[in-house]
């Protein structure tokens, strides 16, 4: 059996040899000394042409998964299912795949959706448009065109959105409670909603870095994505237990810290989401090895905000400002929001000084791949962190996790 463990931040991946119908037993190992919370663990089934579905057991119990269908031929390239491991714990998984029937269906714990603006409705939580993929061309931009501005996705701790446009800012929504919101929120709640406990976007972001927006890097300031021939944004994976979202820059006009012909690059991100984890994993391939360019991502400087950082491969902040303009701030509040980056320290080419926008770093990879992962927390959570020590405790453990040594054989 070949196996193979992804660069993506504790994602187990394996290969499994070829048939239509079998069984394999799969030994998943934390060699960590720490306990390990919804551990993803992904199978690759390319060579399993035809499957339409899949029985995960652990002791004998049916564990929920799920099939994704990655690349959009209708077949599943991937079975994804997810864990919880003691410290030094091995756990056998019974897997059987078989090309007859269909999914099974377990109770959702994430959600995601990306929806047209319909006129024709006024109220912003009750828009029914729903699509799964838009592309534009350059000078296209349909920013306004489409409700909360791009699509945005769930579990029940944490929510978030990715603009489309230029900019494409991760921006984030907090909750008061545990749960799945916004199929009936759809990122705007009104005021019965929020009366009745739902919550709400916490973050202003206008042109800054967002939470963990990747941009390029002209050796003085970071750059939007303004040249880009075509973008393409598009939910993959719709859950039980995970959400991918997409985003393809097509020929994008990135500067170079090299002098000679401007050779345009094509960047493929994909935001993961899983269930029971409040960070979401950001992987990004272009079409070619990018040891000519740099890029800039971090987080917004959060107003009056405290900052931390290991000064190795995690920053994080904590602090207090309106989450929209203050054209827009009658029936809002103030939030207070816990921001987190982790890169790998090989990618990091220098952290930035905080400025009044962002806490920046500038990075770079030797290859044609860049990973790192985002988190936040809102200060509203009766679940969560409650001050920047809490939070600042949370970002040392998140790296710890994140580096966590898993194996699969």
């Amino acid at each position: 059996m070949k196996q193979k463990l992804l660069l993506s931040f504790g994602l187990i991946t394996a290969c499994l040899s070829a048939t239509a119908q079998t069984n394999r037993n799969i030994t998943v190992e934390n060699k960590s000394k720490m306990e390990l919370k919804a551990q993803p663990v992904v199978f690759n089934l390319k060579p399993y042409k035809g499957t339409k579905t899949a029985l995960v057991t652990l002791d004998g119990k049916e564990i929920p998964c799920q099939l994704d269908d990655l690349d959009g031929d209708r077949q599943p390239d991937e079975l994804f299912f997810l864990t919880d491991l003691k410290k030094k714990e091995k756990q056998v998984f019974t897997i059987q795949l078989s090309d007859q029937g269909a999914p099974r269906n377990y109770e959702p714990q994430v959600y995601a959706e990306m929806l047209l603006a319909n006129k024709k409705v006024k109220e912003e939580n009750k828009q029914d448009l729903y699509i799964s993929s838009l592309t534009a061309d350059n000078g296209t931009n349909p920013y306004w065109q489409l409700h909360h501005h791009g699509p945005a996705f769930e579990n029940k701790l944490v929510a978030y959105r990715i603009y489309f446009d230029h900019r494409q800012t991760v921006d984030i929504y907090g909750k008061y409670h545990q749960g799945l919101e916004l199929h009936d929120t759809q990122f705007y709640p009104d005021s019965t909603q929020k009366a009745n406990g739902y919550g709400d976007d916490v973050l202003w972001v206008g042109s800054t870095l967002g939470l963990g927006t990747l941009r390029g890097w002209n050796g003085q300031e970071p750059v939007m994505l303004e040249d880009v021939e075509h973008r393409t944004l598009r939910i993959v994976a719709r859950g039980p237990l995970r959400t991918i979202v997409e985003v393809i820059d097509e020929g994008w006009n990135a500067p170079r810290t090299t002098e000679g012909v401007q050779e345009r690059l094509t960047m493929t991100t994909h935001y993961t989401l899983y269930a029971g984890r409040r960070d979401c994993m950001v992987d990004i391939s272009f079409d070619r090895p990018a040891t000519d360019y740099q890029f800039c991502t971090g987080f917004i400087n959060v107003k009056g905000s405290e900052e931390f950082s290991d000064l190795n491969s995690i920053r994080g902040c904590w602090g207090t400002d309106w989450p929209v303009s203050a054209k827009d701030s009658v029936g809002h509040k103030r939030e207070t929001v816990g921001l987190g980056i982790y890169i790998p320290f090989n990618n990091v080419v220098k952290e930035l000084k905080r400025d009044k926008r962002n806490y920046a770093f500038v990075v770079a990879t030797p290859t044609n791949e860049l990973h790192y992962a985002i988190t936040f927390g809102s200060d509203n959570e009766d679940f969560g962190y409650h001050s920047a020590d809490e939070w600042f405790a949370y970002l040392k453990e998140w790296k710890r996790r994140l580096t966590a040594t898993v194996s699969v054989k």
